[in-house]
C-alpha cells in the first residue's frame, strides 16, 4: 500500500502535520472499512479493535518518526517511543472503533501535541462528515480551515451535555449517582461514543459540555486541545476516586463539576 504521507517535506510546521496525520488515518481506516472488517474484543463487547485501527496507527506513527525523531509517541494501540525533546504525540487512529465497525458515522482519526507546560495542539478528522479540526496553544480553533468563533458562556441548564458510562460500571454508586448528579442538569444529553468527536462538536458551540470519567489521554487531549482554543473551559477533577473530564461553556463546566463533587 502506497503511503500518502512519504512525501511530506521535515520542516512542515506541527498544526499541518498534525492535519495531515489525522486526514491521512482517517481515510485509510475508511477504506478498509469498506474493503471488509471484522473486530477483535479488547475489554468488552464495546470496547473493539480492528486492523484499520493498527494500520492508521502504525502510519502516523512511522511518519513522525521519520519527521519527528525526538519525540515522543503513546498510541492507544501500542505504538510507543520515548522523548528526547519533552515533546510527545498522542495518537487515536480511529476513536469511535464500535460506531466505525458498525456503520455508524461518529468516529474520526485523532492526535495531539503535548509538552512539559501541558497541551500544544489537537486535531481531529471525522471522514464520514468531511469535518477536519484544528486547535491549541498558539492555533486558533479552526474547522475545514475556517476560523470557530468564541464559545460564549451559557449555564449547564441551557446546552447540550454529551457523556459516556458503559452500562457495565452502573452499578458502583461511586460513578453512577455523580454522573446522574452531572446529567439531570442539562438541557438534553446525548451519548455519541467518541470522546473526540464529541469534544470537536462542544469547540464548535454545537453541544455546551461534555464530561467523562476514566479518560485515556488519546480519548481526551486532542478534543480538549480544541475546545480550549476555541476559549472553553477545560478541567479534570478528582470525584470518590475516579478522574472525570470535563469540557465546553464555562459556567456549564462549573456546574457539572459541583453536581459531581455534590
Amino acid at each position: 500500500m502506497d503511503n500518502p504521507l512519504a512525501d511530506l517535506p521535515t520542516d512542515i510546521d506541527d498544526a499541518a502535520l498534525a492535519a495531515e496525520l489525522t486526514r491521512s488515518a482517517a481515510q485509510l481506516a475508511a477504506r478498509m472499512r469498506v474493503e471488509g472488517l471484522d473486530g477483535q474484543q479488547k475489554t468488552s463487547v464495546s470496547d473493539v479493535v480492528t486492523a484499520a485501527d493498527h494500520a492508521a496507527e502504525d502510519l502516523v506513527a512511522g511518519t513522525l518518526a521519520r519527521l519527528r525523531p525526538g519525540d515522543g509517541i503513546v498510541g492507544e494501540e501500542g505504538a510507543e517511543a520515548d522523548s528526547t525533546s519533552g515533546r510527545t504525540w498522542v495518537i487515536d487512529p480511529v476513536d469511535g472503533t464500535y460506531n466505525f465497525l458498525s456503520g455508524l458515522a461518529t468516529w474520526c482519526s485523532a492526535l495531539a501535541l503535548r509538552d512539559a507546560d501541558g497541551l500544544v495542539l489537537g486535531a481531529v478528522h471525522q471522514p464520514t462528515v468531511d469535518e477536519a479540526w484544528l486547535g491549541g496553544r498558539d492555533v486558533p480553533a479552526s474547522l475545514n480551515g475556517a476560523p470557530l468563533g468564541k464559545l460564549a458562556d451559557r449555564p449547564l441548564g441551557e446546552v447540550c451535555l454529551a457523556t459516556y458510562l458503559h452500562p457495565a460500571v452502573l452499578p458502583d454508586a461511586d460513578l453512577r449517582e455523580p454522573w446522574f448528579a452531572a446529567i439531570s442538569g442539562a438541557a438534553t444529553v446525548r451519548v455519541f461514543g467518541s470522546g473526540s468527536c464529541d469534544l470537536a462538536a462542544v469547540a464548535a458551540g454545537r453541544v455546551g459540555v461534555w464530561a467523562q470519567q476514566s479518560v485515556p489521554e488519546w480519548d481526551w487531549l486532542p478534543g480538549a486541545a480544541l475546545v480550549a482554543a476555541a476559549g472553553g473551559r477545560v478541567e479534570q477533577v478528582e470525584v470518590r476516586g475516579r478522574v472525570w473530564s470535563v469540557a465546553g461553556r464555562a459556567t456549564a463546566v462549573g456546574e457539572v463539576i459541583a453536581a459531581l463533587r455534590s
